[in-house]
């Protein structure tokens, strides 16, 4: 059986990717009869003049025709007698480097190409740095479009040096430099006569020929993907091998819990089968009942760290700004949690490799952040465990990879605190003072009514005998908060504060009341996973913008329009509105009696024990 080598090609915008693919592919014969003629019909209508334009064979968007780029990642199997190659030609626009990661993230080799005639631009260099974030250990740099410097060797030399220096600041160990045309074919499948100064192997050569051994991981591991359950005589624990291998009778230990259990037997499809390895998608099933889901992992013979926080280097990738306090979905193997980006601790500035700090972070930017993870999880360093350390994170409304991103190191503070569990609880707590422990979140804007509206709430609650606690958001930032400006990463963590702040007197058994313009819609479903979806009620002030600013109570929009006030909520900075409230109450259509009596109407549902 032939090895299969996985690569990428990758670089700037125009170094000739597309073309140094598509030149190989029909150098070597490895095209059918109809792609080759459609291929010479294609070049036909053209910047070519008529000659073939290798780059038609991978451009399929009519996009990248039209434009003479690639936006989207194409994949391409074939094979040579001597090996079997799948390569991603990846975009070199800066717009899809997103794009670009993807293609990375699969890759066992890059193939960089350098234009010779420009030499190593900025998009090079974030390519570069992005196939090393996600791992690859190889790397080729094609010095494409040697015909545009005359073939000059010298030049080479040059380019040659550059390129060493990228790898020592990179840390790149197996390098290798070729010179090539992709578009005249030069050392791409055959030696190039008008480069007789180069005696090293033609590109193809090298690929053949290459001795990719990556896995230096030790031990055995599986997330857990689905417990099948067929019927009450089998439980079985599916998912594929990551690396190592097991046999009947073998010792397995379940991460998080810790428990242990030996393996009883192994099923790889529909057959039964005494030892397994990585790569293999197998079901496994126990000597004995202990507690396993998705997202637990199976190990012998290793380590891995369960925690709740880490030190990682991400890649960001969304058009929005990154901001301290962000919160996301992180997949993390087979593991998906609620994740936020506690601190970024400084970002590398892609031409110098320097660390410069920062507290945002914008598209295509590559920075070390510590991330805070909703619960405790499973994972390792990258370094150690490839699988256990990569991971990504997805905007929590959109589902959109925001970042993709490696584990550095864990943060060793997180497994030095354990919760520690009272005999007085919060079931005791609410049955003492016979109500149900809420968080009654008021949001909307400035002046919309919510402190009034809030105060006489309270008021009514308590004198119907509930015991409570207001929350107002000028009080909390005269306090708790006083060390927080208005800025988005600090509008962020005052609320994430103040729900924490909540979650712990819902916890004393008190009903609290949460006057807080929240503009958000993250941050509010943020601090309903705090506290608690069951115990959070969502009250949507909607008092329009045009009688908040007639109301002016404290003369603040005012000064927001005449440019005194910056991050003003309605008018310099956006506020979002709930999508599913759990009350919504406009005060410029009531009295605050009206508002007062319909909202108290509408809380008798989530506030009384039954």
């Amino acid at each position: 059986m032939k090895s299969l080598l996985k690569f990428i090609t990758c670089g700037s915008v125009d170094d000739g990717k597309s073309t140094l693919i598509g030149h190989m592919l029909y150098d070597a014969k490895l095209l059918f009869v109809d792609q080759e003629q459609a291929l010479k019909t294609d070049s036909k209508v053209g910047n070519r003049g008529g000659e073939i334009d290798y780059s038609l064979l991978l451009d399929g968007l009519i996009a990248e025709r039209e434009q003479g780029i690639t936006i989207d990642v194409a994949y391409r199997y074939f094979t040579t007698e001597k090996r079997s190659f799948i390569v991603a030609d990846t975009p070199g626009h800066e717009e899809y480097t997103r794009n670009m990661a993807v293609g990375a993230s699969f890759a066992d080799l890059a193939v960089i190409l350098v234009d010779a005639s420009q030499g190593i631009l900025l998009q090079t260099r974030r390519h570069a740095r992005i196939c090393a974030l996600m791992g690859i250990r190889y790397f080729v740099f094609a010095l494409n479009k040697m015909d545009l410097i005359h073939y000059n060797r010298e030049k080479y030399a040059r380019l040659e040096k550059d390129i060493r220096k990228l790898a020592v600041e990179l840390d790149l160990v197996n390098v290798k430099i070729i010179p090539v045309s992709a578009t005249e074919g030069d050392n791409v499948t055959q030696h190039s006569s008008n480069m007789i100064w180069y005696r090293g192997e033609t590109l193809l050569e090298y690929l053949e020929g290459v001795n990719i051994f990556d896995n230096d991981e030790s031990g055995f591991i599986m997330p857990i993907q689905r417990v099948c359950r067929p019927d009450h005589t089998y439980r079985g624990f599916e998912g594929q091998v990551e690396n190592g291998f097991i046999s009947v009778g073998d010792e397995l230990t379940v991460l998080p819990s810790g428990e242990k259990a030996n393996v009883k037997s192994i099923f790889h499809t529909d057959k039964a089968v005494n030892s397994i390895f990585a790569g293999m998608p197998v079901t496994i099933q126990l000597d004995r009942e202990i507690d396993v889901s998705r997202g637990c992992v199976f190990v012998k013979g290793t380590e891995l760290y369960v925690s709740s926080m880490f030190t990682a280097l991400i890649l960001w990738m969304d058009d929005e700004k990154l901001v301290e306090g962000k919160s996301f979905l992180l997949k993390l193997a087979t593991q998906k949690m609620p994740a936020t980006v506690m601190r970024v601790k400084y970002k590398v500035d892609v031409n110098t490799g320097e660390h410069v700090p920062v507290r945002n972070l914008y598209k295509n930017e590559i920075a070390v952040c510590d991330i805070a993870l909703s619960r405790k999880a499973v994972f390792d360093e990258f370094s150690s465990h490839r699988t256990m350390g990569e991971f990504i994170m997805m905007d929590r409304l959109t589902n959109m990879t925001s970042a993709c991103g490696v584990i550095e190191h864990p943060l060793r503070r997180s497994d030095n605190l354990t919760w520690q569990q009272t005999e007085i609880d919060r079931t005791i707590r609410s049955a003492k003072m016979n109500q149900r422990p809420m968080t009654l979140w008021f949001t909307g804007l400035s002046g919309a009514g919510k402190s009034a509206l809030a105060s006489v709430i309270e008021k009514t609650l308590s004198m119907r005998g509930n015991f409570t606690m207001l929350l107002d958001g000028d009080n909390v930032r005269m306090g708790l908060n006083k060390n927080l400006g208005f800025e988005e990463g600090d509008r962020i963590e005052n609320i994430r504060r103040v729900a924490e702040v909540s979650k712990l007197m819902n916890d004393a058994g008190l009903i609290v009341l949460a006057s807080f313009i929240s503009p958000f819609r993250s941050d509010r479903r943020n601090a309903a996973e705090i506290i608690g979806k069951e115990n959070f009620v969502e009250i949507y002030v909607s008092t329009p913008l045009e009688e908040c600013e007639k109301r002016d109570v404290k003369g603040l929009y005012k000064k927001a329009r005449e440019g005194r006030i910056p991050n003003f909520t309605g008018i310099n900075s956006p506020y979002e509105s709930p999508e599913n409230p759990d009350i919504i109450i406009n005060t410029s259509k009531c009295t605050l009696d009206e508002a007062t009596e319909y909202v108290m109407k509408e809380l008798e549902k989530y506030l009384y024990v039954e």
